[in-house]
């Protein structure tokens, strides 16, 4: 399985200091937040990666390369102007190939995901080996998390292992999920597309599964937030 790291997103809301450096590669406790990602990925057997940028991306390939220090094989995908999710998804197919793929957030912290869990997210036949037809089976499969305070009503309903669009109670997209390439057919590249209404048009058909997460998560969205996760650093160093 190859894998996607989404970093191509200009961070204005952690400005000034995305200014000059591009929020994937902000640390987080002594380590760029893409690198955490990096490291998981390798520790799960994911060693093929395609990253996406935009914004200062000559610095993430700068400081990742091709990858090989982290036992892993780093591509690049190049958006002149950010392109959104599903739009930077469709962009570097040509990278990620045919068969199911992993995408994660570039600007989250979840130290503790296990990665291998996305192996076998999609299945093709169910429990007594009878093949899903193919325009029935699971089209996607998305981990979610309790609702942040920023995201407070949350973004999709869980019946059993199949999401729902409405519904109570509803969990919080983790920007961790697994995709077939099919569900990007007819999406150019260089298209600019968001997410949320293509999925959400796959949920109402019944095609997207998923999961709760329920260990450490942040979306680090503000500079505040992403003091707070560095403060115990800072203090062990002070004390030190």
């Amino acid at each position: 399985m190859k894998a996607m790291i989404f970093a191509a997103g200009r961070g204005e809301r952690m400005r000034p200091l995305t200014d000059s450096c591009p929020k994937p590669l902000l640390k987080v406790r002594g380590r760029p937040l893409i690198t955490w990602h990096v490291l998981n990925l390798v520790r799960a057997g994911i060693t093929e990666i395609v990253i996406n940028h935009s914004h200062l991306g000559h610095m993430i390939e700068e400081e990742l390369g091709d990858g090989s220090r982290y036992g892993a094989r780093i591509v690049y995908s190049h958006e002149p102007t950010p392109l959104e999710t599903a739009g930077g998804i469709a962009n570097a197919l040509h990278l990620l190939g045919d068969e199911p793929f992993l995408a994660v957030s570039g600007d989250i912290y979840a130290p503790y995901f296990d990665f291998s869990l996305a192996l076998d997210a999609l299945k093709d036949i169910d429990a007594v080996g009878v093949p899903y037809p193919v325009d029935k089976r699971d089209i996607a499969w998305l981990w979610l998390t309790p609702n942040p305070w920023h995201n407070p009503h949350g973004d999709f309903a869980l019946d059993m292992y199949t999401l729902k669009n409405d519904g109570p109670p509803k969990w919080n997209f983790a920007g961790i999920g697994v995709y077939r390439a099919e569900m990007f057919d007819g999406i150019e590249a260089g298209e600019f597309l968001k997410f949320g209404p293509l999925m959400r048009k796959f949920i109402e058909a019944g095609r997207v599964g998923g999961e709760i997460y329920q260990g450490q998560w942040v979306n680090v969205g503000t500079v505040g937030q992403l003091e707070e996760l560095n403060a115990p650093l800072r203090a062990a160093k002070s004390a030190s």
